[in-house]
């Protein structure tokens, strides 16, 4: 097993070297009627490209293959707030659960929650409450908003409402709206609500759609299984900061932002045993399983701390352990609090120099010029994703979220 202790070399990779010119009429701004006729572009592990359709992508799999995806889903982030009668519109982007921090506990609540949020005109709303009534069914709810602490760049805002009988969950479902990613330069539409979930998603979380999971059907996915491929779940839940752009001139000065994971005690068994090719659906799959391994690493060294830092998997006092003994570890760890799952945060940087464990391919869309997913792109194709991105171009290719797609093998070594 080759790590690279190079981690002074990674952190001067200059962001500029993975940019590249995207016009906009190549962002697609909805998807294809029929999500599973869009474009794929397959590379294979000897770096060859073609072109096909998704509908094709259970043949194309490898027939030994373990595909894993992202179940999160995409929550109606966005509440639109006016201070008084004709007042200021305010508008508050719900970002991740403050108190209680669990997800699911937080969306069940009756009374009351916090959450991080970014406070869209915020200069107008610097105290006092903001109030919406909401309807809920048959139910009448006042909704209201008093913000708490600033946290960076973002606010902890408290929510209470006058009805024990309603959830957060319901509140934010009948008030709130899909957030779209803001590169679509449009507003939401009524479709997102539907356009912008996978037809697996079930567990509430993101504010961002894991969207290389948008292509696959009822139907695709039944093909799948028919192959004898096994198909298996995880959670990330998609915070904003993945659309954050690279600032810095180099990546070692860009701060990642941390993202819930969740990984249930089956698929960690079944990791550190199966000899099956995993191809993990979308960049987030991808961030979460290789987060695994080093989750592992860490508890084995006794250093983990409930969060992986950015920088760890390049780490010169990383014990380099086999995925296997990785997976022992975490194992140990959730057997010994009793536990059905692995929950914890990842801040994890995935760059050209990394050496991935678990992950052997991925399904992925075309992403944006200087962004870490790109990055993370770059790393897995050893460094030759520039060759795939010109392909996508010169054949017309729609490109971002609601684009087309790529099927990414692991390079012969």
């Amino acid at each position: 097993m080759q790590f690279s202790n190079q981690m002074s070399d990674i952190k001067d990779i200059r962001i500029e070297e993975y940019n590249y010119e995207l016009a906009d009429e190549r962002i697609a701004k909805h998807p294809l009627a029929e999500r599973d006729r869009c474009k794929l572009l397959v590379r294979d592990g000897n770096g060859c490209l073609s072109e096909h359709v998704f509908a094709d992508i259970p043949d194309l799999l490898p027939a030994d293959s373990m595909l894993v995806y992202n179940n999160t889903r995409v929550i109606n982030a966005r509440l639109r707030f006016r201070k008084g009668e004709g007042g200021a519109l305010i508008e508050i982007f719900c970002l991740e659960p403050v108190e209680p921090r669990d997800y699911a506990v937080s969306f069940a609540m009756t009374t009351g929650c916090s959450w991080l949020c970014f406070v869209g005109n915020s200069k107008r709303w610097k105290q006092g409450e903001l109030t919406m009534v909401v309807t809920v069914g048959d139910v009448v709810v006042t909704l209201c908003a008093t913000r708490v602490s600033k946290e960076g760049n973002a606010s902890v805002v408290m929510f209470s409402w006058n009805n024990a009988d309603v959830t957060f969950a319901q509140i934010i479902g009948a008030a709130g709206e899909i957030p779209i990613p803001p590169y679509l330069n449009r507003s939401t539409e009524a479709s997102d609500s539907t356009d912008y979930q996978t037809v697996y998603s079930h567990i509430d979380g993101s504010v961002a759609a894991p969207t290389a999971g948008l292509h696959f059907t009822p139907e695709v996915l039944d093909a799948v299984s028919r192959r004898g491929i096994e198909r298996r779940e995880l959670t990330l839940h998609v915070g904003a900061g993945t659309f954050q752009p690279v600032k810095s001139d180099n990546i070692g000065e860009h701060e990642m932002h941390s993202e819930f994971i969740a990984v249930s005690r089956s698929l960690i068994e079944e990791l550190a045993v199966s000899q099956r090719r995993v191809v993990a659906v979308g960049t987030t799959s991808v961030r979460t399983l290789e987060s695994l391994y080093h989750i592992g690493c860490m508890m084995a060294q006794g250093e983990w701390g409930g969060e992986l830092p950015q920088w760890y998997p390049y780490a010169d006092n990383h014990p380099r352990l086999s995925v296997a003994e990785s997976m022992q570890a975490v194992l140990r760890h959730i057997n010994a609090e009793g536990a059905d799952r692995l929950i914890a945060s990842t801040r994890v940087i995935i760059a050209p120099g990394y050496d991935y464990q678990i992950v052997k391919g991925i399904i992925t869309n075309f992403h944006q010029p200087q962004s870490t997913l790109l990055l993370l792109v770059s790393a897995f194709v050893d460094g030759d994703w520039k060759s795939m991105y010109d392909f996508a171009l010169a054949r017309d290719f729609r490109f971002l979220s609601y684009g087309d797609a790529s099927l990414l093998m692991q390079p012969v070594k």
